[in-house]
């Protein structure tokens, strides 16, 4: 018996998640796990239709991308996650969907305007989106890259991880995160929500502007905040 079975078991659920959320096209998707004490995470194999997915086909690897236990190839995007794992010590898990909305707007290579208060509800900042990748990146690693890629962005436009637990990347789509696999598969679709949400209020009204900073204020912090009220 694998020694990784319940961080195994906890990749496959996330995963079957995203399946059950139709956050995912066939196979174009994926989510991780990681094992911060071991330096270890937990990431779906390449290509492997959902509906034949079983947790022992999951992949083990450390934070450089090598295949510690698994008998099949890893997800495309493992260096990615690999990346990521390694430069932002405070996630514990890692999702990347091709979902319809949140692609359109990594496509229009546009960040997702803060327009109303479900967006508040989660985050103060636009979703911010990615500088679609430099030619000479795209010819290196590229997987490997993105993770810089993503970084960059967030240096770029002072964000932080911890505050903003997603982002869009140009002409590609979403990669989100959190405290566990969980809770990176809740944020893919709340982000796939607010992107639909921003496009049909842009159709409806194109000049829609930016919700107010109190309102903002208001709905993320009756969540977040000290005196926070919302929930049981």
């Amino acid at each position: 018996m694998s020694i990784y079975k319940e961080l195994k078991r906890e990749c496959y659920e996330a995963n079957m998640q995203l399946d059950a959320l139709k956050l995912v096209v066939y196979t174009f998707g994926n989510v991780s796990a990681v094992d911060r004490d071991k330096g270890i995470f937990a990431i779906k194999p390449s290509g492997v239709p959902y509906e034949i997915l079983k947790p022992e086909d999951i992949v083990i690897l450390d934070y450089d991308a090598n295949i510690v236990e698994g008998k099949l190839r890893p997800s495309s995007d493992t260096k990615t996650h690999a990346y990521l794992y390694q430069n932002w010590d405070n996630i514990g898990g890692i999702s990347h969907t091709h979902a319809i909305y949140s692609v359109a707007w990594a496509q229009a290579q546009m960040d997702i305007p803060i327009l109303g208060t479900t967006h508040a509800d989660h985050l103060t900042e636009d979703i911010p989106c990615a500088q679609p990748m430099r030619d000479d990146l795209i010819e290196g690693n590229y997987e490997y890259n993105t993770g810089i890629q993503i970084l960059d962005c967030f240096k770029e436009k002072n964000l932080s991880y911890e505050e903003v637990e997603m982002v869009l990347i140009g002409n590609h789509g979403p990669f989100t995160w959190g405290k566990n696999a969980d809770k990176a598969v809740y944020n893919s679709k709340v982000l796939e929500t607010i992107a639909e949400m921003a496009y049909r209020t842009k159709q409806i009204n194109p000049d829609a502007p930016r919700l107010k900073d109190s309102l903002i204020k208001k709905h993320y912090e009756r969540k977040h905040g000290k005196n926070a009220y919302y929930g049981q």
